[in-house]
């Protein structure tokens, strides 16, 4: 075999070094990227500025942008920021906020249980196998899927944010999760040790749970004891569905100036109208979600839309080994054409009701310039004539190639469509902040949601009748995570 054929020459490379200033294009590209790096120096303003705010459906009432700052719970601020429509409209408010520091508290302890769960049913397999690599390694990271979501909210409630305020901790949780994460699998050596002794499995899991107390104490360390009950008291609106006896009125002080005059204003009909508050004293987290959030956490189908040869429409996909909640709802998916996604999407909005969506958010995303930093299109980076390079790819061909994955979860809030009723864009409510992006929104064209695009959770109703047969019958195809669909699949973070 012709060593010189597998390695790069050093003759070649100096004779592309030559070659490769001698051409104006590339002198204008490398100056262009090395001053101002790849994203400005590749973007098409004539082409990003056709991208506008305004679309023909969209929810109509949004509430105040959220921020996960550096933590990685997307996936559950996106689900939140979707159920939070329901009580926004059941209260007659025009903004509120879940507690996502009180999801993320149990969504740690569970995940850590499950991990020492997955340590004792693995305890048989080498420690450098796969499965046990993947256990240690992932099991109690901050990212997650909606399902993850769902389950909290079934088998713990939920909270507004402030019955259980944001930590040091669940703005950023790096520090958090090194001591948590050196905790857990410290317990599960532990438990494949025992294991080996010969200690049986009543004995496992007691250990578990004794680990597990450990855990807790961290994590209320670091995020607060989270509320076994508290006091609801929360001005709400005329319209307010909420049970009438817990809802009072309370007059508005008069003014304390020219006192004359605003008894003669007050004759005169300007009088402040009261204010409605509804307090709801001694309350549970799940007696919340069942009074207040008029959600069901199973009303829900996850479409995602995976092609490939391998990869056919209508196959049920469950990840194994993954599962964040012992007991709950499995996380499971199913694989649909883009155009039933998009059909999906666009009926919820049409109804009102944004829906919970994922994407592979940093594909041709300029995030970090200065202008248009809010649109994610196809077409507004010119990568291609940057480089003088052929980056195209197709999604199956990205899949294969582990080119693209699902990282990051938001909410859709609006779409413009075509003249044939298809989408043109989609208006996508993000969780990075207000000053991100476009008043914290981002503009999505729907080719590329069709190409970085790949997920939308929404409710039964708003899916197509074949579709949720095929969700409620398709027996679901177990995938081992290091696979290229559970690749594709992401964990949001």
């Amino acid at each position: 075999m012709n060593q010189d054929s597998q390695a790069v020459g050093t003759s070649w490379a100096a004779e592309r070094n030559a070659s490769f200033s001698a051409e104006r294009a590339n002198r204008v590209a490398r100056n262009a990227v090395t001053s101002s790096n790849v994203m400005a120096a590749a973007r098409d303003t004539t082409k990003m500025r056709t991208y506008s705010d305004t679309y023909g459906i969209s929810v109509p009432k949004t509430a105040k942008i959220t921020n996960q700052r550096q933590s990685g719970r997307c996936w559950f601020f996106s689900a939140m920021n979707a159920l939070r429509h329901d009580t926004m409209e059941f209260l007659d408010v025009d903004t509120i906020e879940f507690s996502q520091s009180f999801g993320m508290f149990y969504d740690k302890l569970e995940k850590a249980n499950s991990t020492l769960e997955y340590a004792i049913r693995t305890a048989d397999l080498p420690i450098d196998s796969r499965e046990v690599c993947l256990v240690l390694e992932d099991g109690i990271g901050d990212g997650g899927y909606y399902s993850f979501a769902m389950n909290l909210v079934r088998k713990w409630g939920i909270v507004p944010k402030s019955a259980m305020p944001e930590t040091a901790c669940s703005k950023n949780s790096t520090q958090m999760n090194d001591q948590l994460g050196r905790l857990v699998r410290k317990g599960a050596l532990e438990l494949r040790r025992m294991h080996e002794a010969g200690a049986a499995d009543d004995a496992l899991r007691a250990r578990k749970q004794e680990i597990l107390s450990d855990v807790h104490r961290l994590l209320a360390t670091c995020l607060g004891e989270p509320p076994v009950t508290f006091d609801l008291e929360l001005e709400v609106g005329e319209k307010c569905k909420a049970d009438p006896a817990k809802v009072s009125a309370v007059e508005p002080e008069p003014k304390s100036d020219e006192g004359e005059k605003g008894a003669s204003n007050a004759a005169e009909g300007d009088k402040p109208k009261a204010k409605r508050i509804l307090r709801d004293f001694g309350i549970t987290p799940l007696e919340f979600a069942k009074r207040y959030v008029p959600v069901d956490p199973d009303d829900y189908v996850a479409l995602v839309s995976m092609p490939g040869r391998d990869r056919p429409w209508g196959t049920a996909w469950h990840i194994t080994l993954t599962d964040s909640v012992q007991g709950g709802r499995p996380n499971r998916v199913l694989n649909v054409a883009p155009e039933v996604l998009d059909a999906a999407a666009t009926a919820s909005l049409r109804a009102g009701v944004p829906c919970a969506m994922a994407c592979d958010v940093m594909q041709e995303f300029p995030r970090y310039i200065d202008d248009y930093n809010y649109v994610l299109s196809l077409d507004g980076l010119d990568l291609e004539g940057l480089f003088g390079v052929d980056l195209s790819m197709g999604r199956a061909d990205m899949i294969d190639a582990r080119e693209t994955s699902l990282t990051h979860a938001m909410c859709f809030q609006g779409v413009e469509l075509d003249g044939e009723g298809r989408p043109k864009a989609w208006r996508v409510e993000n969780s990075w902040g207000k000053d991100m992006g476009k008043d914290g929104y981002l503009v999505m064209s729907a080719d590329w949601f069709h190409l970085y695009g790949g997920e939308v959770d929404v409710r039964r109703e708003f899916v197509p009748a074949d579709v949720l047969r095929q969700w409620d019958e398709a027996p679901a195809t177990d995938i081992a995570p290091w696979s290229n669909v559970c690749h594709a699949l992401g964990k949001r973070d």
